[in-house]
């Protein structure tokens, strides 16, 4: 019976340091650990290949539920698919140990209040940049392709295919300025 430990953090910049340290400290005999998004469970190769390996018997420990999943359905399709294989699973942080009923229960509240959070964290951040938009603060994503040689292209009689293919872009780059132009009252001759 092996004690497999899983770290996770979401971006390069971050350490896996705590982690692994409290994860050690907990007996594990191997750790997996990846920094990936946690949205997905099936775009991330450490979990997979943790998942592959452990059997019967054995125990998967993690420092915080979050570091497992951030939706309540990946979640709980990791710990089913743990159950099904007859491994138990264990939060550190949160005290949770699915090897009983009172964790179970505990699992399935915190994953629920988790996703709860990440869908309010969504919400509030479409409200803020609904509000900047409409302060004129928030203009999308800057500009990566000079207008000025694609006006100059169609004014000079190339169609949307041939001045995409001249300027090295693509035709719906071309197409948008071509509007553009329209709505200018600017024909392209």
């Amino acid at each position: 019976m092996a004690v497999v430990g899983y770290a996770r953090v979401s971006s390069v910049g971050q350490s896996l340091d705590i982690q692994l340290d409290k994860l050690k400290g907990a007996g594990c005999d191997r750790v997996y650990s990846e920094k990936q998004s946690g949205a997905t469970a099936k775009d991330r190769p450490q979990l997979q290949a943790m998942l592959d390996y452990v059997r019967d018997g054995d125990t998967v420990v993690i420092t915080k539920l979050d570091r497992m999943g951030r939706s309540l359905a990946d979640l709980l399709d990791i710990v089913n698919t743990l159950k099904a294989k007859g491994v138990s699973f264990k939060v550190l942080d949160q005290s949770i140990d699915t090897s009983t009923p009172q964790g179970i229960l505990m699992l399935s509240m915190l994953g629920a209040f988790a996703e709860f959070e990440l869908s309010i964290r969504k919400e509030r951040q479409m409200e803020g940049i609904a509000r900047a938009k409409e302060e004129g603060k928030y203009t999308g994503r800057p500009k990566t392709i000079d207008e000025q040689p694609i006006r100059e292209a169609l004014l000079a009689g190339m169609s949307i295919r041939e001045a995409a293919s001249k300027l090295g872009i693509g035709k719906t780059s071309v197409h948008k300025v071509a509007v553009k132009m329209r709505e200018e009252g600017q024909e392209a001759e």
